[in-house]
């Protein structure tokens, strides 16, 4: 038996059958809520994707100038050129469906420092300072998919859970308390029935 332990009266029924219905009312929102995250999985994978392929890009570029300086410039000439503030990473948060993540980011960048050295290493700089603040678009987007497909998982468990054990459990004991229902009225009517001699 599922545990049931109430007298099977109808205040019982009517407690255990508002139950279920809750239950099956949660169950079809998990399962929309569940379709709606699954929607913003695929526009913010494409974005994950999009930002990632861009920061690679970036990335490679300032390797090669990095390389085309060091060759011009030497490594005390790159050091000297490094600004002495660090950069920020400001995120944008935003969420939908009870939950938080990030919908964007940008990078504050130090002022830049006067280079001193060659034209290699002006276009070095700033091809660092592109890829970090590509790196941090990227690292956002990735935050933002984790974030959800984290959401749509527990939603998913959450809606096995109710449709696979609550649901299930509610019907079994409101099947059982019906049955007692109808054994006490069946009992009711027989009692009646023999007072008023009829049996």
């Amino acid at each position: 038996m599922s545990g049931f332990r109430g007298s099977g009266s109808r205040a019982d029924r009517a407690d255990v059958e508002r139950r279920l219905a809750t239950a099956t009312r949660g169950a079809e929102l998990l399962d929309r809520k569940q379709r709606i995250l699954q929607r913003a999985i695929e526009g913010l994978q494409e974005k994950a994707d999009s930002t990632r392929k861009a920061w690679t890009e970036q990335a490679a570029a300032a390797a090669l100038w990095l390389q085309r300086s060091a060759g011009l410039d030497g490594e005390d000439r790159i050091n000297a050129s490094v600004p002495a503030d660090t950069a920020v990473a400001e995120v944008q948060w935003g969420g939908a469906m009870g939950i938080s993540y990030p919908e964007g980011a940008r990078c504050v960048l130090p002022a830049a420092s006067p280079t001193g050295g060659s034209s290699a290493l002006a276009f070095t700089a700033a091809a660092h300072r592109t890829a970090l603040d590509a790196a941090i678009a990227a690292a956002s987007a990735a935050r933002a998919l984790l974030l959800v497909s984290e959401e749509l998982e527990t939603t998913r468990t959450r809606q096995r859970a109710v449709e696979n054990r609550w649901i299930p459990l509610l019907q079994e004991q409101l099947d059982e308390i019906k049955r007692k229902v109808a054994e006490q009225e069946l009992e009711e009517s027989l009692r009646l029935r023999w007072s008023a001699g009829l049996i």
